[in-house]
């Protein structure tokens, strides 16, 4: 059997383990972090990927645990209310959608539990890949080295494994100008499936129920151009927030306050990955790590998990010519994943919702998952 190793365990890698081994491949998956990753937004499952998601038999499972809200307001800066509707709402779109909105880990979890007997390895990441004519010598941070057929980087938009085959981020990264952050807590306000979004034209952010209304993701966020912090610093990247997210009145000081104690504190800017190419010799990349579309265009999930099926699919052909199975998958995923992009350029406090609706509704199945490409 073919060894794959899978660098990052969120959604992408955590799918393509999946399918991976359904397509008779061993995956061994490394995560640095010393368990599975919890917290992080509310994210989208629509079109091809929920096709994916059906195909794994968790559609009923993710639909029990999906987020489900009865409308939305807008407020200005004061905490006045502005705008209300039971029709749609900016985080998913039409309410009476057949999509599935869920939370990130919840999702997760799922397709984790579907995984038993894949071999995990966590608090541990790559430090070098040697690649030869047969083979990827692996060194990592902590483990013995060891050999794999093939390496596969799901590890995100600051992807470990991208940088060690592909060069430095900064070859690949275009910021688009805003930094986003989420973290949950108790359903202190009240809130009955309902969405509150506030903004001064170039800071806001957003609260929302979850989990049937006992808890809340909070999203604050503010413009800017790139900054220079560190990645794993969340008390410097709680303090960026509270020094940006100023002058609005209402809830948000309170959301400032409670962010301090917050565990589940996640942080980053809005930016896109574009690459030539998603390999290098028997190193490949999924998900954001190759083509992050950013929180913005609403599809970084169903490329994640299409990208996933279809990688694992094109290795399941074609398990001696890994060449040509990274090559069809590329050729497959790049028009989805151009015409996702371009989603994250809608402004969707803006643009009307009907029409941000079709535009998105008109790219989320734009792809044939069981097409062959010869």
């Amino acid at each position: 059997m073919k060894t794959v190793l899978v660098s990052g365990s969120s959604v992408a890698g955590t799918a393509l383990a999946y399918w991976l081994r359904e397509q008779g491949l061993t995956p061994v998956v490394v995560e640095r972090a010393p368990a599975q990753r919890r917290g992080g937004q509310a994210i989208d499952v629509r079109g091809a990927a929920l096709t994916v998601i059906r195909r794994m038999g968790l559609e009923t499972q993710a639909r029990a645990l999906a987020n489900h809200s009865d409308g939305m307001s807008v407020v200005d800066p004061a905490g006045n209310e502005v705008f209300r509707t039971e029709d749609f709402a900016l985080s998913s779109g039409s309410l009476d959608s057949d999509d599935i909105e869920i939370l990130r880990d919840d999702l997760v979890d799922l397709m984790h539990a579907r995984n038993d007997g894949i071999e995990y390895r966590y608090g541990d990441s790559i430090a070098a890949i040697h690649q030869e004519d047969d083979a990827v010598t692996v060194e990592f941070e902590h483990a013995a080295p060891r050999r794999f057929d093939l390496v596969v980087g799901a590890d995100g938009l600051h992807s470990n494994t991208r940088r060690l085959a592909f060069g430095p981020e900064a070859d690949y990264i275009d910021h688009l100008g805003t930094y986003l952050s989420v973290f949950g807590q108790d359903n202190y306000l009240g809130l009955d499936r309902w969405q509150t979004w506030f903004n001064d034209g170039r800071n806001g952010g957003a609260v929302m129920t979850v989990r049937d209304n006992a808890e809340l993701r909070i999203y604050l966020g503010f413009a800017s151009d790139p900054i220079e912090y560190d990645h794993r610093d969340t008390a410097a990247q709680k303090r960026l927030v509270a020094e940006r997210v100023t002058g609005f009145g209402g809830d948000v000081p309170g959301f400032i306050e409670r962010m301090w104690g917050a565990e589940d504190f996640y942080f980053d800017s809005m930016a896109q990955i574009r690459m030539d190419t998603w390999s290098a010799g028997r190193v490949v990349l999924v998900g954001d790590a190759a083509h992050c579309a950013a929180p913005t265009s609403g599809q970084g999930t169903s490329l994640a998990l299409v990208g996933a099926y279809v990688l694992a699919y094109e290795l399941g052909r074609t398990p001696d010519d890994h060449a040509l199975a990274f090559a069809r998958y590329e050729s497959r995923m790049r028009p989805f994943v151009e015409a996702n992009q371009k989603l994250a350029f809608i402004d969707r406090q803006t643009v009307d919702p009907e029409e941000s609706a079709r535009r998105t509704d008109a790219v989320k199945d734009l792809i044939d998952l069981d097409a062959a490409i010869d």
